[in-house]
């Protein structure tokens, strides 16, 4: 079953001498392609969400890494690669698929063959990072019974990866064997990555699914209408505490009050294993225009203070399980 051609989009792609991405920011209205030529426009597509998702930005950054124009001026790589890094900190598959570049450079530096070396290891992590998103579908599919109503929160797809993604890649390969599956879709304030992105890809793979504004959920949960929960994640600490996009946690406590299973799907790569917990990760404050804007629309005063966290923290206490390349880990 090759589910990425069901999906039927190319999102990334090392097109000659540069990488083109699909401009995340367009969707759904229209599908439009972002040229990452320097390091500047990586940096610029990182952190304004051009692309997102914990996995493809690591993957644009090992791609970006191939742009630099000389590549012997060690302390200039170095420099680029930092500042790489800083774009999102919340996402350790950033500073992950960054540091597995400096190695290949380390390795290789002074070789005349390293442009493409380091075009072959960007080209490897974004191999892995699809076969990691395979056997994560798989494992998960082990959970989803036949005729289950799933919600996932934000997106944590195709779009959001190298593959099918991690949460929704649960749900294409239950919905592609054969499953009955129906999928709740929250909307995801304040940028709407739910409704903008994963009802997108859900409507192209044939997904029955309904979008929901993020404060519907609870009652949801109360009338008995959602079976299981999914999501993904941007970091997970050692002892499985997992930071995502902000209002995961809020999920995570209503789940547990209505006894509903809590699931985290993430790749290995997502893992730090230098968090112990929660408690460590960097949580990324972002605009507050994000907040008081809506696609351009101003919805409340310029002046008004806000409050813009990209993420929370969902402890381990409240996690059924998380679904990895390599099985189901349990707190």
């Amino acid at each position: 079953m090759n589910i990425s051609e069901k999906l039927g989009f190319t999102h990334i792609e090392w097109v000659d001498d540069h990488l083109v991405v699909l401009d995340q920011r367009k969707l759904p209205l229209s599908e439009e392609y972002f040229h990452i030529r320097t390091i500047d426009g990586a940096f610029y597509a990182i952190q304004n969400l051009v692309v997102r998702g914990a996995p493809l930005i690591g993957i644009t950054a090992a791609y970006a890494l191939c742009l630099i124009e000389n590549h012997e001026d060690r302390d200039s790589f170095f420099v680029t690669c930092e500042t790489l890094k800083s774009a999102r900190p919340t996402a350790v598959n950033l500073s992950w698929a960054v540091n597995r570049m400096i190695n290949a450079y380390e390795s290789h530096v002074g070789d005349e063959n390293l442009e493409r070396i380091l075009l072959d290891e960007a080209a490897k992590i974004h191999r892995e990072d699809s076969k990691m998103c395979e056997s994560i579908g798989l494992h998960g599919n082990k959970i989803i019974p036949d005729e289950c109503r799933i919600l996932t929160h934000c997106n944590a797809g195709a779009l959001a990866t190298g593959g099918i993604g991690t949460a929704l890649g649960v749900i294409y390969t239950a919905f592609f064997s054969g499953k009955m599956i129906e999928v709740w879709v929250d909307e995801t304030r304040p940028v709407f990555q739910g409704a903008r992105l994963t009802a997108w890809e859900l409507a192209r793979a044939g997904v029955p699914h309904t979008l929901i504004s993020d404060n519907a959920s609870g009652k949801l949960m109360s009338e008995n209408r959602i079976n299981l929960v999914i999501v993904g994640a941007d970091r997970v600490a050692k002892n499985l505490d997992f930071a995502n996009k902000i209002g995961t946690y809020n999920l995570a406590v209503l789940a547990r009050y209505h006894n509903i299973p809590f699931y985290c799907a993430a790749p290995t790569s997502t893992f730090d294993l230098n968090c112990p917990d929660g408690g460590s990760i960097e949580i990324e404050n972002r605009s507050a225009d994000e907040i008081r804007n809506v696609f351009g629309a101003r919805i409340s005063l310029p002046a008004t203070p806000a409050y813009n966290p990209a993420f929370d923290i969902t402890p381990n206490s409240l996690l059924t399980g998380m679904i990895t390349e390599n099985g189901i880990l349990t707190p």
